[in-house]
């Protein structure tokens, strides 16, 4: 299940002394995936995210929205069915926070199912998504296309 499923965490969790490139070929290593292929998927997800001109840098050179996105493509590099999101705009400005939803919602579109778990509701009702609201770890409303109010 792990390797259909790719996971994007607030706080980033890049390994500091490797470069982006090296972020991304490592995750791609650690599941043998056959090494001709590897140059070609990590521009292509790096193309995606918009930071293919990164590739050379480590994750102390980028801004906190381009590390965002290194770990967004490092969640997409293996091609996962699923993406989950765990608060994935907690740590950055409001515009940025915007860059990254819609940066989902396009690799959504390219038919990868997003979950986003988070508390930021007007970001939320900025997009017309399913949303789930939970309180206390029950469902208390689960709205398809639209915002939640609660």
């Amino acid at each position: 299940l792990r390797r259909r499923v790719g996971v994007v965490y607030q706080d980033f969790r890049l390994i500091k002394n490797k470069t982006v490139e090296e972020n991304l070929s490592f995750a791609m290593r650690v599941i043998n995936a056959p090494r001709k292929t590897i140059p070609e998927r990590v521009h292509y997800v790096l193309d995606l995210v918009g930071l293919v001109e990164k590739k050379e840098c480590f994750p102390t050179e980028l801004s906190g929205g381009e590390q965002q996105r290194v770990a967004i493509a490092r969640a997409l590099i293996n091609n996962p069915s699923t993406i989950v999101a765990d608060e994935p705009t907690g740590n950055l400005d409001p515009e940025r926070s915007l860059e990254i939803m819609m940066l989902l919602e396009r690799i959504n579109q390219l038919g990868t199912t997003i979950l986003v778990v988070t508390h930021e509701r007007q970001l939320v009702n900025q997009f017309n998504k399913r949303v789930i609201y939970l309180e206390a770890g029950r469902i208390v409303s689960d709205q398809e296309n639209g915002c939640y109010d609660i």
